[in-house]
């Protein structure tokens, strides 16, 4: 049962109250950012919480049990607090939100009423709406590793184990086709495909998700993004790309030379092999069923 702390209780039961909502965000990266739908700035336990941001939310129904617990949170775009830049890089995903209430003639009358995950964030214009989600949610996540044919792991982590160093290259861009497609320079020593599923670097830092890659017979290449660039990109721009792997134990084998390290069970049979049955066309003896 929550407790509600004496100083609030006392104001609640007041014929005037003087209450607002604040919330604190917890970015993966670190930053700690506070917002209030109060109309003037607050400091509560350190954090400052701004008026500016035009925060507000929606209504919640609280969840008894182990149900999961949504509301929303709308706002606008700011240059000094939340960046449009910033959301499309995802510097907000994943980030933990403390809603307060608090008397906002005395902050340290204050209660937290409950901890969020923001989950999907859509945005409209200059405005933006995202999901609060419970921890309850992490509940609904799969746990554990995946048994399948290709592999688990992310390349070049700590059980994947392969030095990205030696599989990365610089470029510069040519030329922007339109948001997606880009020409480029610099990758003439790598086949086609190279860098298929592989992560495009700019020089500003942000990261984008490669899709295709082609050679083109002038030595310079054609890159596909999964996603359209949330800006103009102009020519002469410098970029750093990593190459990509499909999770396929021909991949690992073959391209990285890393086939020790496949978390993935290329030689178990799968469904398709379960419930196969026997013909004169395929050999039968017992060895390993390859992809």
């Amino acid at each position: 049962m929550r407790t509600i702390p004496a100083g609030l209780a006392a104001h609640l039961q007041g014929d005037v109250t003087t209450i607002c909502h604040c919330w604190r965000v917890f970015r993966r990266d670190g930053v700690v950012l506070g917002f209030t739908d109060h109309d003037g700035d607050l400091l509560v336990d350190g954090t400052s919480f701004l008026a500016s941001s035009g925060f507000s939310a929606s209504e919640e129904e609280a969840q008894g049990g182990l149900s999961v617990s949504a509301g929303t949170v709308a706002g606008g775009f700011s240059s000094e607090v939340i960046s449009e830049a910033d959301l499309a890089a995802g510097l907000y995903d994943g980030a933990r939100v403390e809603l307060l209430v608090v008397n906002w003639q005395a902050p340290d009358q204050r209660m937290r009423l409950a901890l969020r995950e923001i989950g999907e964030v859509s945005r409209a214009g200059e405005q933006f709406t995202a999901e609060l989600r419970s921890l309850a949610h992490r509940l609904d996540q799969p746990q554990g590793r995946v048994y399948g044919r290709r592999c688990d792991a992310s390349l070049g982590d700590g059980r994947c184990r392969v030095d990205l160093a030696a599989y990365r290259a610089a470029g510069t861009v040519v030329l922007a086709r339109d948001r997606t497609r880009l020409t480029v320079a610099g990758l003439q020593g790598f086949a086609g495909g190279f860098f298929g599923q592989g992560v495009l670097t700019m020089e500003s830092g942000e990261e984008l998700e490669i899709d295709g890659h082609v050679r083109n017979a002038d030595g310079t290449a054609e890159l596909t993004l999964w996603l359209p660039v949330e800006r103009d990109i102009a020519a002469g721009e410098v970029f750093w790309v990593t190459a990509g792997c499909n999770k396929a134990f021909a991949t690992c084998r073959q391209k990285f030379g890393n086939q020790l390290n496949f978390r993935g069970f290329p030689h178990v049979p799968g469904s398709d092999f379960a419930y196969s049955f026997a013909d004169g066309e395929r050999l039968h003896d017992g060895g390993p069923i390859f992809e």
